[in-house]
């Protein structure tokens, strides 16, 4: 077989995503805030984009109007009543000055107080300085003692901490670091793990909760024995062999367990832990008469329009040149092609909801326990668009209802058969399952199986496995564990 180098010409079709059509699906998948900011960015970069409110399009339209009427169409006696509203607001302008130069630190022109309210706070708001985790450390040792010595190695210590407050570096790395010897960094350790939040400094979880039992005065307990003889057994919930091994009631052992258990294992948490982040629901939905309202919370994303004046220059000046015209036509297309696409985002998006709503309709009016299997190709189909576009849309979107605020996800969920022929919602089954365990009898929980027997007298065909499963995602413990002496 001869090999040979050739060229040949082909022909084939293949989809290729325009640079346009990449934006769109980006601003379709965009939650509403992070939407808000790049629209902002946009109009700075674009100059024939304008961000109006709806009140200043309704008073460019009057002024419009106004302008554009002639002057002959007016009558004598409009356009004497026009000059003396002139000659009115200005001899009204001059008394104002007047009045205002007399009385410098007037409090305004006859309102009183009233305008106080409507004043804007010009002074910039400086944002509150946060102490880190180590700073916070810092300046309690700063204020036990003015050693130099115990400040190096206590900051050694302290940078070497972990979010959760627990100590990364061995003593020996410390000393030699320091120039210090072990029991010098030791003795600095223990004054660290006195301070707050209590429990940081410890090297492990067992240290972590000593710290905190020690220190509510509880160090000759139960609870202490427990986690300073036999942490391995309890982290393994062995209350029997524990019992044996402390001879003990297994009743008290269970109740010493809800003790340490009250322990906080990650003390750094809680000086470092982030700012709680809100939740700005993208979709509302009201209930009107007996209607679902569907509505997008988009207040505060700025309206956009192009702008009049290089409009009319394009169609107006005819010296302009040819760069300038191609640089007015370009930016003109990209205005009109990303004022198309966001009408284009909210109708899709609230026909998506629309179609949710009609699926999810017992949900809304019962409850979580009646939610509905539904996938996204059911709700593609049902508006006519493919499943990956209904997948941008419902990607960190929230919706707020009547029965709460929900990700657009929550909607969706596998389903399970029932005796009837019907299909019930993962999310339901969950539902069922934990309002058994919450019913069960302490002292003989149900194990999956026995819930799983349950499930299927109400008419639910559900596996063990499937049962495990579903409680190991919504946190519950086996039933070995669950059960109370």
């Amino acid at each position: 077989m001869d090999m040979k180098i050739g060229l040949h010409i082909g022909l084939q079709q293949r989809l290729v995503m325009t640079p346009k059509l990449q934006q769109a699906l980006k601003l379709l998948q965009m939650p509403t805030l992070e939407l808000q900011q790049v629209l902002k960015q946009e109009v700075l970069q674009n100059p024939l984009l304008e961000e109006v409110d709806d009140a200043d399009t309704d008073s460019d339209e009057e002024e419009r109007t106004e302008a554009e009427e002639p002057a002959e169409t007016k009558t004598e006696e409009q356009q004497a009543k026009s000059e003396e509203a002139g000659e009115e607001s200005l001899e009204a302008k001059k008394e104002r000055l007047e009045v205002d130069d007399y009385f410098e630190s007037s409090f305004g022109s006859g309102d009183g107080f009233a305008n106080e309210e409507n004043r804007e706070d010009f002074v910039e708001r400086v944002p509150v300085a946060k102490q880190s985790f180590s700073e916070y450390l810092m300046s309690q040792l700063r204020l036990i003692t003015e050693d130099e010595k115990t400040l190096e190695i206590g900051e050694y210590i302290i940078g070497s901490l972990d979010d959760s407050g627990y100590l990364t570096a061995g003593l020996k790395e410390v000393a030699d670091t320091c120039r210090a010897t072990e029991e010098d960094v030791e003795k600095v350790l223990k004054i660290i793990q006195t301070f707050d939040p209590v429990g940081v400094g410890a090297r492990d979880l067992k240290e972590c909760l000593l710290i905190q039992i020690e220190a509510k005065g509880m160090g000759d307990t139960l609870a202490a024995r427990i986690i300073r003889d036999h942490f391995e057994e309890f982290k393994q919930k062995k209350y029997l062999d524990l019992s044996k091994a402390l001879k003990v009631p297994m009743k008290e052992i269970q109740e010493q367990s809800h003790v340490i258990g009250n322990l906080n294992p990650k003390p750094g948490l809680d000086i470092i832990a982030d700012e709680p982040k809100y939740v700005i629901p993208d979709l509302v939905v009201d209930l009107v008469s007996d209607r679902y309202i569907i509505s997008l919370n988009d207040r505060n994303v700025p309206r956009l329009r192009i702008s009049q004046s290089y409009r009319d220059e394009l169609q107006q000046n005819v010296e302009l040149d040819t760069e300038a015209k191609d640089f007015i036509q370009s930016r003109l297309k990209n205005a009109k092609w990303l004022i198309q696409t966001i009408e284009q985002r909210r109708r899709t998006m609230i026909k998506v909801m629309e179609a949710i709503v009609e699926e999810q309709r017992e949900f809304f009016e019962k409850g979580a326990a009646y939610l509905r299997p539904l996938t996204l190709q059911q709700v593609a189909s049902k508006i006519n668009m493919h499943e990956s576009t209904v997948s941008r849309v419902t990607t960190n979107k929230y919706v707020q209802t009547p029965r709460g605020v929900y990700e657009l996800k929550y909607f969706f969920s596998s389903s399970l058969s029932t005796e009837d022929g019907d299909e019930v919602s993962a999310k339901s089954a969950k539902m069922k399952i934990k309002g058994i365990i919450a019913k069960e009898d302490t002292r003989r929980p149900l194990s999956d199986q026995k819930i799983a027997d349950i499930l299927k007298k109400d008419g639910l065909i559900i596996a063990r496995r499937t049962v495990a499963k579903y409680r190991e995602q919504l946190g519950i413990l086996p039933a070995r564990h669950r059960k109370q002496y």
